[in-house]
């Protein structure tokens, strides 16, 4: 199976029912998650009932990318406690959070860690790092594997290095917190869905995520595909995209 099914699809905190970032990217029986918000977890392990992935990417420290890691941290220690570490890519910060959470097991016992700005492979997928303007350090990633490639923003504002993502991608997944016209404050760190739109020129797929709790995701939709010529889905809680 080739696929990413999303775990969560809210920014900042989850609507009822939902849950923040998340995803599981499933390519020939490798799994890797691509962050791990609040109440993500528990949708993952609809998937993998003992954690049982083969690494983690987390793009940036804010819990709601982040927070559901410390609890698969025990999914794994209790569940698995002689299965090797699980490789655990994301920047620095991400750990120093994860510790702040929970110190005893140790993180970096359960996982490997290492810095996603330096991450060239993750199993079968080259891996392409790009650093996105955010509150904090957000690293947009890009995994390729034979006929598969799919990239995500993490949260971004406006940039012109999410081209450098977006080329020739089967899908892009984008931060789309915003809808209406683009904010005129400076520096930007989140996106409107038609600047997702923007940005995710270059792939055939648009998955819009990282919604405002509260908003009418059909409006990023239509949004979004006044400027995207692809085919653009709303990132829902459960829904599997094909690859």
């Amino acid at each position: 199976m080739r696929s990413l099914t999303v775990l969560g699809s809210c920014g900042a905190w989850p609507e009822a029912d939902r849950a923040c970032a998340g995803f599981l990217l499933e390519y020939d029986g490798f799994r890797v998650v691509l962050d791990l918000g609040y109440a993500a977890l528990p949708r993952l392990l609809e998937h993998c009932p003992k954690g049982e992935v083969d690494a983690i990417v987390v793009t940036h420290q804010h819990p709601d990318h982040c927070v559901d890691v410390s609890g698969l941290a025990r999914v794994r220690y209790y569940e698995a406690p002689d299965a090797p570490p699980v490789p655990l890519h994301c920047p620095p910060g991400v750990l120093d959070v994860l510790r702040a959470l929970e110190p005893h097991p140790d993180p970096a016992d359960v996982f490997a860690v290492h810095d996603l700005a330096w991450t060239t492979r993750i199993g079968p997928f080259e891996v392409l790092t790009v650093e996105l303007p955010h509150y904090k350090t957000n690293l947009g990633v890009r995994l390729t594997a034979p006929g598969v490639s799919v990239a995500y923003t993490g949260d971004s504002g406006p940039s012109p290095d999410l081209a450098r993502l977006a080329e020739g991608t089967d899908l892009f997944i984008s931060d789309a917190t915003l809808q209406g016209p683009s904010p005129q404050t400076q520096p930007r760190y989140v996106m409107t869905a038609t600047e997702a739109a923007e940005g995710a020129r270059g792939a055939s797929r648009l998955l819009l995520t990282h919604f405002w709790p509260g908003s009418d995701r059909s409006v990023s939709v239509a949004e979004a595909k006044r400027v995207f010529a692809g085919e653009v889905i709303a990132a829902e809680e459960g829904l599997t995209v094909q690859l």
